[in-house]
């Protein structure tokens, strides 16, 4: 119903005298249809923006199995590496997996955490968004024998020069070919036969000096997941921590 040109002035004169917070309940009242929509509206442009200003590309994924370090090497392993690489942090990223737990010990205590540290490094394996790996030995024998890990001596024709400087850290580990573990929970074969052979698919880090200053206990072990769409890059930051150090 259209209002005559007397009532819109009374309302008009009726708003300018309210209170400040009255003023607030009547536009509310009988505004919000329009205005609760443009809000959000707002907000998911706002967000959406916002998103897109802060987001960084990442040039590298890595991942920390069964292991931790403070943010000093934390800094030298991110922040450092795209400086050297001429990179912006704020543009760029070397995007990290951190505490992720890998175990063959089924007991109660780790097994959830194990599980789910099993499931997102498939899936960011699966999607090709995991590069690097720093591990303890532990998590070191399962994903060699599990195969996911590059052979590095296939380095040796590619990246002569690299392969010369990180021969003395490089290390062989075994890689399961063949498993009739199911065949023998299924019943169908009697005996475990396991076929396995060696690979060179991973470098000790324990003795560079980047890493024994950090004060970190034990053995640490780098390894390149196999089928990384950025093996340059992962070339490339191997290069920086061996030189680095």
């Amino acid at each position: 119903m259209r209002l005559s040109s007397n009532e819109r002035t009374e309302r008009r004169e009726s708003f300018r005298r309210m209170r400040p917070y009255k003023k607030i309940e009547y536009i509310l009242s009988y505004y919000k249809a329009i205005l609760i929509p443009g809000i959000l509206l707002l907000i998911l442009l706002g967000s959406g923006i916002h998103r897109h200003l802060t987001q960084k590309t990442p040039v590298l994924y890595l991942a920390a199995l069964n292991t931790t370090w403070g943010s000093v090497l934390n800094d030298s392993l991110t922040t450092d590496y795209l400086t050297s690489r001429g990179y912006d942090p704020k543009k760029q990223e070397v995007y990290e997996y951190l505490d992720l737990y890998l175990s063959n010990d089924a007991s109660a205590e780790n097994h959830s955490l194990a599980y789910a540290s099993q499931m997102k490094l498939l899936g960011s394996i699966d999607a090709e968004q995991l590069d690097i790996v720093l591990m303890n030995r532990e998590a070191y024998d399962i994903l060699s024998q599990s195969g996911v890990l590059l052979e590095l001596s296939s380095l040796r024709d590619s990246e002569s020069a690299l392969y010369e400087q990180i021969a003395p850290l490089l290390i062989q580990n075994a890689v399961i070919l063949s498993d009739n573990e199911l065949e023998v929970t299924l019943g169908e074969a009697e005996e475990r036969e396991t076929v396995t052979e060696q690979a060179e698919n991973g470098l000790d880090l324990s003795e560079l000096p980047l890493f024994r200053s950090s004060g970190m206990d034990g053995a640490l072990y780098l390894g390149i997941i196999a089928n990384t769409p950025r093996l340059p890059e992962a070339i490339t930051y191997i290069r920086y921590l061996t030189e680095h150090s």
